[in-house]
Formats: C-alpha cells, sequence, structure tokens
C-alpha cells in the first residue's frame, strides 16, 4: 500500500546549481525517512514557501494557479526562482504513484536550503486528505482576531511579506490554538484600522445580497486558488462576484459566510465570536459540488 509518496527534487530551480550533476530531476523517497539537514533554512527559520494542492481521484486540482502562487511567492522572498516544469512533474508523479482515494493533498516545499550551499532545497510530498464531511455541512465556528497590522500593511511594510504562503506558520498556528481557546474551531484575523482579512489558512467569502464577495487582495492577503474557483463557480452560476473592503459590521451583516481553502474547500461559517448565524446549505453544497468536480 502507497499511503503517502515523497519526492525530493534535484535542482529545484534553474538558478541554481543541482545537488547531484548526474541526477535525475526528482526522486522517490522513503517519507519517513531522514532528508532534510538539521541547517536547513526552511526548518530553523521558516525561510520557505509553500503550496497544498488539493487532489480528487488521482487528479491534482488548479495546479497552474498553484504553481503561479508559489512562484510569486518565492520571488517575494528573494528565493531561487522555481523550475515549474520539475515541480508539475514531481506533483504528477506522486498522485499517479498515490493509491487510490477520493481526496488526497499535495504539498509542495522550497526552501533557501543550507546557508552557504546556494542551493534550494525542494520537495513534494502527498497523502491522503482528513474527512471534511462535518466541516463542510454543518459548518464551522471561528473568532475574529486582531492581525496587529493595518489593512495596508503590503503597500507600506512589503518586507512584512505579507501575502506570500511562506513556513512561517508560526502566528496562524497560535491564532489558531486561540481559537481553540474560546471554543471555536478557527480564527478570522482583522487589520488594526477594522477590516475583515482571511482565515489561519483560508479565505473568506460572504454572501451579500445575492452576490459572492471577498476581501480585496492587495489588503496583505493570500489571494485564494480555492476563493478564485469559488467565482468561477459564481459566474457559471450567473452570481455577482466582487472584491472589496470589508468591515467587521459588512462580516456581521452578510447573509452566508464561508473560509474556503484547499482540502477542506467551502466550510461555512455557523457562529462568529459565540454568535450563531445562518448557514446558506443549499448554496454551500452547490459549491463543493463545483470545487470537488473541477479538471483544472
Amino acid at each position: 500500500m502507497t499511503e503517502t509518496v515523497l519526492a525530493v527534487l534535484n535542482q529545484p530551480s534553474r538558478d541554481a546549481a543541482p545537488h547531484d550533476p548526474a541526477a535525475d530531476a526528482f526522486t522517490f523517497a522513503g517519507p519517513l525517512e531522514e532528508h532534510i539537514q538539521v541547517q536547513d533554512l526552511g526548518i530553523i527559520r521558516g525561510d520557505g514557501v509553500f503550496e497544498t494542492i488539493t487532489v480528487v481521484d488521482g487528479h491534482p486540482q488548479a495546479v497552474e494557479p498553484h504553481l503561479a502562487r508559489f512562484e510569486r511567492s518565492a520571488r517575494m522572498l528573494d528565493l531561487p526562482v522555481p523550475d515549474v516544469d520539475a515541480w508539475r512533474r514531481a506533483v504528477e508523479a506522486v498522485c499517479a504513484e498515490l493509491d487510490p482515494v477520493r481526496e488526497a493533498f499535495v504539498k509542495t516545499v522550497l526552501t533557501r536550503g543550507v546557508e552557504g550551499a546556494e542551493r534550494p532545497t525542494g520537495w513534494v510530498y502527498a497523502a491522503p486528505s482528513g474527512d471534511s464531511t462535518a466541516a463542510r455541512t454543518e459548518g464551522i465556528s471561528v473568532v475574529t482576531l486582531d492581525r496587529g497590522y493595518r489593512h495596508d500593511v503590503e503597500r507600506t511594510s512589503p518586507w512584512l511579506l505579507q501575502g506570500a504562503k511562506t513556513l512561517s506558520y508560526a502566528v496562524n498556528m497560535a491564532a489558531l490554538r486561540e481559537a481553540a481557546r474560546r471554543g471555536a474551531d478557527d480564527a478570522v484575523f482583522v487589520s488594526t484600522d477594522g477590516y475583515v482579512l482571511e482565515g489561519t489558512r483560508a479565505n473568506l467569502v460572504l454572501s451579500v445580497g445575492g452576490r459572492l464577495v471577498t476581501p480585496r487582495t492587495d489588503i496583505g492577503i493570500l489571494a485564494g486558488t480555492t476563493q478564485a474557483d469559488v467565482f468561477r463557480f459564481a459566474a457559471e452560476a450567473g452570481i455577482e462576484t466582487a472584491y472589496e473592503l470589508i468591515t467587521l459590521d459588512d462580516f456581521h451583516a452578510a447573509d452566508a459566510a464561508w473560509l474556503v481553502s484547499s482540502v477542506r474547500q467551502a466550510a461555512p461559517i455557523r457562529a462568529v465570536n459565540g454568535n450563531a448565524r445562518e448557514i446558506d446549505a443549499e448554496l454551500t453544497t452547490r459549491i463543493n459540488e463545483f470545487l470537488l468536480a473541477r479538471e483544472v
């Protein structure tokens, strides 16, 4: 049984030398074996980027948008530019090796490598996904947490890397633990000047007067691949969409709300800060059916 698959890239970027000039672009390796040096900057400093790609019935979804964001994040960190062709081949290869399951995921990781070596480290990992049925059908509860930045931080302070999908997830994990301490499943970040941003690992989508609305992507949040596909669903369904500045009052007044992400897909929000809210079960079902049926 091949429950997990790992491919280690020999030359993650054409801008840097390969680890082994005579080796193939990537090699399969035992997922539980030792592969990463303890001095790798991805481990000791979180100096790297990653993507998580949904796999349904062996088919990786939204691969090109994920790889484009992977490359964009790497550029924001001044990492060697990923060799997208090599990464795409590795993604396809681990999916082909994984045992048939309905839902799985692929994680791509690129780090700066060992300090001074001038060679990045890269790997692609695939495994079955957990069961997200309850989150998709019963919904999730969230709390709102202050992120500590204004909504225009991406423009005023680009060195904070807001909008890049980096390995530095300590704050996100701390926010999840705080949400759990408050009896919630997840958190939604809010800027210091009162604008709703994103979840710890997901984008926010609201239903407002028959439209689907999400926070603008120029306010220091990650542009979501799943959110983009939710808007593609909306376009096909004749539902108007918009990217807007959203206040806390807007969030509370919305007709329905979801956190959308790879793996979990669209999870309706059933409570905010302990206050119950209505979920749109019918629209949620339609959105998730669309997301799980994606061919691109």
